[in-house]
C-alpha cells in the first residue's frame, strides 16, 4: 500500500494529524445588544445599535458555540492597509477536547 492509501491513524504516524488541513470557521465577537423586537424593525440605514462594550474591550473568538480566545482588534498596514485582524491575548486549551 502506498501513502495515499493509508488509514488516518497512519496517516497521524506520518504527518501529525488527518485534520490539519481541515479549515474551520471562526467567528468573532465583538459585542452583544438586546433591542426591542419594534425598535430593531424601525431601524434604518445609518441607525446605529450600540453594543455592551467599549472599542478597546477585548473580542471573542467562537468555533461554533465554543469560545476559544480572546484578542484585540487591528488594523494591518502596509499592502493590506485597512484590513480588520486580530491579535490574539488568550487562547483556550481545546486540544484535550479533541
Amino acid at each position: 500500500m502506498d501513502d495515499t492509501d493509508a488509514w488516518p491513524e497512519e496517516a497521524d504516524a506520518k504527518t501529525g494529524s488527518a485534520f490539519d488541513n481541515v479549515q474551520i470557521e471562526i467567528t468573532v465577537a465583538v459585542g452583544r445588544t438586546r433591542p426591542a423586537l419594534r425598535d430593531l424593525l424601525r431601524m434604518g440605514q445609518d441607525a446605529v445599535l450600540t453594543l455592551d462594550r467599549r472599542v478597546d474591550d477585548p473580542v471573542e473568538l467562537f468555533v461554533g458555540d465554543r469560545l476559544v480566545a480572546r484578542g484585540e482588534l487591528q488594523e494591518l498596514e502596509g499592502d493590506q492597509a485597512g484590513q480588520l485582524a486580530v491579535r490574539l491575548t488568550e487562547v483556550a486549551d481545546v486540544t484535550s477536547e479533541l
